[in-house]
């Protein structure tokens, strides 16, 4: 099916566990802090790193609420699907602000449950259950730039 598009080409080969992830948290980031999806994000096999621009430091019972959720909806086993739509038919709620200039017509959505939707044309897994245990490494906070650095790994 996703032959019947045109999409824009992909140079990154994604660990799907962990980029699932990474739209997990970004997701509960915004629910948990009011902030936006990460513009600086390094996801890899063995452990990645994602920053957050937020209005204050996240105390470390808050950091802990980070993971404890994040595993909870690993746990709930939700779906992973994707769909295609055209520009002009994206759901309310999707910010298509950080699509490169040149992004095609055709946009592909990648659903987590009723949980998160955004636009993306990596790998992920089928379900969130399939991603393993979610931990937080350390984290990092920059008093100046008002950023949160979260520095996790997936345990499978």
């Amino acid at each position: 099916m996703a032959e019947d598009y045109i999409l824009n080409a992909h140079n990154k080969e994604e660990f799907p566990p962990a980029h699932t992830a990474e739209h997990l948290l970004n997701q509960t980031m915004i629910r948990m802090f009011g902030c936006e999806r990460s513009t600086n994000a390094h996801i890899e096999r063995k452990k990645s790193k994602i920053s957050y621009v937020l209005d204050h430091k996240p105390s470390r019972h808050e950091e802990r609420d980070i993971e404890r959720k994040m595993n909870e909806l690993i746990d709930e086993d939700l779906p992973v699907s994707f769909e295609f739509v055209n520009r002009d038919n994206v759901p309310e709620g999707v910010s298509l602000d950080r699509l490169p200039e040149d992004a095609s017509e055709t946009l592909r959505l990648v659903r987590i449950g009723d949980y998160d939707v955004c636009p993306c044309i990596g790998k992920h897994v089928r379900s969130t259950s399939q991603i393993g245990r979610f931990e937080i490494l350390g984290t990092n906070w920059d008093e100046e730039k008002h950023t949160f650095r979260i520095r996790f790994k997936i345990v499978q």
